[in-house]
């Protein structure tokens, strides 16, 4: 693997196949990545295949969709083949070149010979001498090497001159920290508060997945948040740079690290027997995205208020997003999060048509925190969700068994020793508002519930939310049988005006203004075309902020105290 003209952000491949036995092979390229529900299409990133024998004569092949070749191979006991990807998107979970760095998630570059996934695997990388190179793969000078296919494609690498790096031990297991990008990263503070939550998921699941973890860093310049999960690693793109030592910034860049470590256990080794094995050449549907990103997700932020690495206000503010999220979107009256799950793979990260689905991590980790509190009541504090993952990590991930829907149900109803298959039916399996349950779950840990009217007029008042497009606002949700819904807004109508007073980022400045008024007048650019809406408010109010606030009951601080502790 190596580069022509790193600016022109192809990277070259030459791909060595021997012991070939058969008068054809075929090369499959993955068309999507594991901890990314949708298709990938990679193949649209590969320039000009070429196939070679052993006397360099070229051989013929045919395409047999999008990401299958098949080769002749007939008489030939080896072959190359050569092509170029095009590496140019820079996040979490793809491929990046240019004149700084070679930075790959082999999933989406390197094809695999059907039938023979389970060898050895060998890349080398030919970068220059100054380079170093990170990766979790077994390394011989430039050599990385791979039991097989799977551990290849579960180990993004880079190479590059400038990589900052440094490591914290926790049960004699080496944490490497990897930074790659413009910042000057506070490794004391950072190994401090990655300690203590590395111990923390360690006590939570009794033992950790593997003998070493690389945490890389790909920072940008902006603000940015993306994580991807794998069993031994997990590449993070965050920014900006000058920020990543304090603030929301850093809020994120621990929030995703927590996030993605989890993963290590839950998906890359606890997996729906859907993904065991994954199927790189298709969908793989699962109903079990509750579980695998919502589970995930509400321990992501949990175990850093449990080991002390978030405030409670933190948290709290953390707790907020999650339920405004949930009570924002209105497509959990139309599909469930079991269903949502299975849908991933058609729009789960477009917007999508509005209402037609709802969020399987933030869905999934209000189910988690209801699951938790609804077991620890059953048990008076004895046992907790937690006590369902391990058990998930014991009978099912170590030995290399994938779950079902039904073994989730069965092992919640075993923890607890309740019924709670009417819970799942309503919950997971049906749409579903979840204020009614939510409630008395917060109670139960001396947490109020408090509803309150959304700050921006546009949303509480008149049930629509914008995002700044220039110096206008554009809508970009309206909520159903809302003013703005009966006034004939909708998703992508650009606001210019307020009763005749043109906008300058100051829409709801204005809806402020004239928050008196029976009436407003919106000057909107719909489709291009320029018309003018009469918009009444609505006195109920239409969108509403949930925020969690600590009781200081001392019978409820017990239990608060119980739950907070892992």
């Amino acid at each position: 693997m190596y580069q022509k003209n790193p600016a022109s952000h192809y990277v070259y491949i030459d791909m060595f196949i021997d012991a070939i036995a058969q008068d054809t092979v075929q090369l499959q390229l993955p068309v999507w990545r594991p901890g990314r529900y949708e298709l990938g299409n990679f193949a649209r990133n590969i320039k000009r295949v070429d196939v070679f024998n052993d006397k360099n004569e070229v051989l013929p092949y045919n395409k047999l969709n999008k990401d299958l070749w098949e080769i002749n191979t007939k008489g030939c006991s080896s072959i190359k083949v050569t092509y170029s990807y095009y590496s140019a998107e820079l996040n979490a979970g793809a491929c990046f070149a240019d004149i700084k760095q070679l930075y790959m998630n082999p999933v989406h570059c390197c094809m695999y010979v059907v039938g023979r996934m389970e060898e050895e695997h060998r890349v080398e990388l030919n970068v220059p001498e100054n380079y170093k190179i990170v990766c979790s793969l077994k390394k011989e000078k430039n050599v990385l090497i791979a039991k097989n296919f799977e551990e290849l494609v579960d180990s993004p690498f880079v190479a590059s001159e400038k990589i900052q790096s440094d490591f914290y031990e926790v049960n004699n297991i080496k944490f490497y920290l990897h930074f790659i990008g413009e910042c000057k990263p506070d490794f004391k503070l950072m190994k401090d508060n990655f300690s203590a939550f590395t111990q923390k998921q360690i006590e939570f699941w009794n033992d950790f997945t593997t003998d070493e973890y690389h945490f890389i860093f790909q920072v940008l310049p902006f603000k940015f948040y993306h994580g991807v999960e794998h069993v031994k690693n997990t590449v993070i793109a965050i920014g900006p740079g000058y920020a990543i030592n304090s603030g929301a910034a850093y809020e994120d860049v621990l929030g995703v690290s927590c996030h993605e470590l989890f993963h290590s256990w839950n998906i890359k080794t606890i997996r729906p027997k859907e993904m065991l094995p994954y199927d790189y050449t298709k969908e793989n549907y699962a109903k079990t995205g509750y579980v695998y990103e919502g589970f995930t997700t509400y321990y992501g932020d949990k175990l850093l208020l449990s080991s002390n690495v978030f405030t409670l206000q933190q948290y709290f503010k953390t707790l907020e997003e999650r339920l405004t999220k949930h009570f924002h979107n209105f497509g959990r009256y139309n599909l469930s999060v079991a269903d949502s799950s299975w849908e991933t793979w058609l729009d789960g990260y477009v917007p999508g048509a509005p209402y037609r689905k709802t969020n399987i991590y933030d869905e999934g980790s209000l189910i988690a925190f209801m699951l938790d509190i609804k077991i620890l009541q059953a048990t008076q504090n004895k046992k907790r969700l937690r006590d369902v993952c391990v058990l998930l990590y014991e009978r099912f991930g170590k030995k290399g068994i994938g779950y079902s829907e039904n073994n989730i149900i069965e092992l919640v109803n075993e923890v607890s020793g309740l019924d709670l298959n009417e819970f799942f039916k309503s919950h997971v399996y049906s749409p579903q508002d979840f204020e009614a349950e939510l409630k008395p779950c917060f109670d139960y840990i001396g947490i109020d519930f408090i509803k309150q009217a959304n700050a921006h007029e546009c949303e509480h008042k008149y049930g629509f939310k914008v995002m700044d497009h220039g110096q206008n606002s554009k809508i970009i949700l309206v909520a159903p049988y809302s003013p703005a819904w009966k006034a004939g807004l909708f998703n992508n109508d650009e606001i210019l005006a307020v009763n005749g007073i043109a906008l300058k980022n100051n829409l709801n400045n204005w809806l402020q203004y004239f928050k008196d008024e029976n009436e407003i007048i919106l000057t909107i650019n719909s489709a291009e075309n320029i018309k003018t809406v009469n918009l009444q408010a609505d006195k109920k109010g239409n969108t509403y902020l949930f925020n969690p606030i600590l009781k200081a009951k001392n019978d409820e601080n017990v239990n608060f105290n119980i739950w907070k502790a892992l």
